[in-house]
């Protein structure tokens, strides 16, 4: 008898792999073939909950070299002189759902998890600096927006306009989306941000503001809107397809990360918000400081358990980094995990691809999924007489900040040129050239050429005026002369594409 022999999950050998149990050649199928009861019941329960935003994504194992000496801003293992780390990193598309082409024009993801000598350090971002909202309360109701129909089930232009108009602080994003940055050549060939701001503590406990920038040592390359829609036809995973494939073959895509450093005070009279998402540090401000060289050399030997399973969040940090006041992190600490215990399993952490590298000693116990345990003498609770870890506020290195103490509901505090047009504005008239700002002007003209309702439309032409005068000028000639592509009309609702 040969010893690959076909089992049950428990390891009972199976007699047949081909042929179901029946009352004989042309019976009924017998309920107590308990391999093929087991056989169906797991492929039934095979894939897990999608992401309800970042569904479709791809991504690879790789390892973090510290090239620069940030030890003056924090204390983190994972940034010291010479620390290598490995990692895993996921890139994804914003709303798309899975099986959606990879080159609809959206927002990616850019997430990357540590496993550091002190716990799970996450950096979940996008290939943007900023996002479309800075209040955790209306991400529910931005993702509604530029999802489906309940009715059709198709996207649909007027509300995901009808949003954006009535939100004006999306302006500076939807700007980066409707721009080259919306169409990515590949994962390879984009940037990375942190996006929000973190805070970093040093030796001393001096405390930091910081942002993240990963710069694509590759350079950045973007397509143009018909080739987008030509590979999406073509090639749904055209991104995935090109990261494993250079991996493959030894091309190993890398990323010279840098921080931007604000002293901790300078926070406090700064000329924009430092904790708005929807703004940026401009450089001649705060310039980028090297931190090292993030690689990704090795790719995933499952697909499902080592990129599908993987679970990123903002809420896991390490001694020496800390969250900040920006009401959007601040949500998201919260709602990430949370999504993981229900989309993963309540006890995701034990899985390979989420385990840290650092030992865990905490009272958590059972839970669907529990594997790993404790000895039964191991105490259960806190606080106990008989040697159970205890919390230590030196380890653990938390930040903090100062506030009133009163408890509110306002949008954010105004700094001197806080405005929610005006970096929008600037990315438009001096960072598009000519030809970009004529792909842009083709672009949202196309995109709000989409909306069938007047006021939205009127709200859109207005939005446009806002960031740029002229540019909202342009676009209105334009929508009133119905110089229009039709590709470019349905492009960002994914009609097209």
């Amino acid at each position: 008898m040969t010893e690959n022999h076909t089992t049950t999950q428990t390891g009972t050998p199976v007699g047949s792999d081909a042929h179901s149990l029946t009352s004989g050649q042309d019976g009924a199928t017998a309920l107590h073939d308990r391999y093929l009861v087991e056989k169906l019941a797991q492929f039934n329960r095979e894939r897990i909950p999608e992401r309800i935003v970042h569904a479709k994504g791809g991504g690879a194992f790789g390892e973090f070299v510290v090239t620069g000496d940030v030890s003056a801003y924090t204390k983190a293992a994972v940034f010291q002189p010479g620390a290598t780390t490995r990692t895993v990193q996921r890139f994804s598309s914003v709303a798309g759902e899975q099986g959606s082409p990879d080159t609809w024009r959206d927002v990616r993801g850019f997430s990357v998890k540590f496993y550091t000598t002190e716990g799970n350090y996450d950096i979940v971002g996008n290939n943007t600096p900023v996002f479309f909202i800075r209040d955790g309360i209306k991400f529910p109701d931005f993702i509604h927006s530029q999802k489906r129909l309940p009715g059709s089930g198709l996207r649909d232009a007027d509300m995901q306009w009808d949003f954006w108009t009535l939100s004006p602080e999306s302006a500076h994003q939807v700007t980066y989306l409707m721009g080259d940055r919306g169409l990515p050549r590949s994962w390879r060939t984009m940037p990375g941000y942190g996006s929000h701001t973190y805070q970093w503590i040093n030796a001393a406990g001096e405390r930091f503001w910081v942002k993240y920038h990963f710069h694509a040592l590759q350079g950045n390359e973007e397509m143009h809107g018909a080739e987008a829609q030509q590979i999406a036809g073509e090639d749904a995973d055209y991104y995935r397809r090109d990261l494993y494939e250079a991996i493959e073959r030894g091309d190993f895509p890398a990323w010279k990360v840098s921080v931007q450093v604000m002293p901790y005070e300078d926070a406090k009279t700064y000329r924009f918000n430092p904790f708005d998402l929807t703004k940026v540090w401009p450089h001649s401000d705060y310039p980028l400081i090297e931190v090292g060289v993030h690689t990704l050399n090795e790719n995933p030997e499952n697909f499902f358990a080592q990129i599908e399973q993987a679970a990123f969040s903002p809420a896991n940090t390490v001694p020496g980094i800390d969250i900040s006041p920006d009401k959007m992190l601040m949500a998201r600490v919260f709602s990430y995990p949370d999504a993981q215990r229900y989309r993963v399993g309540t006890n995701y952490n034990e899985l390979p691809v989420n385990a840290p590298v650092a030992p865990v000693h905490n009272y958590s116990q059972d839970g669907a999924g529990r594997h790993g345990f404790k000895a039964a003498s191991a105490p259960v609770y806190a606080p106990n007489s008989f040697g159970g870890p205890v919390a230590s506020a030196e380890a653990a290195g938390e930040g903090s900040w100062e506030s009133d103490g009163a408890l509110v509901r306002s949008a954010a505090t105004l700094h001197s040129e806080d405005s929610d047009f005006g970096q929008a504005g600037t990315l438009y008239r001096e960072v598009y050239d000519d030809a970009a700002k004529e792909r842009f002007l083709d672009t949202i003209a196309g995109a709000v050429g989409g909306v069938t309702r007047d006021d939205i439309r009127e709200r859109a032409i207005q939005y446009w005026t806002n960031v740029d005068a002229e540019l909202g000028a342009a676009l209105r000639a334009r929508l009133e002369a119905g110089d229009l592509d039709a590709d470019q009309a349905a492009e960002y609702v994914g009609v097209a594409e």
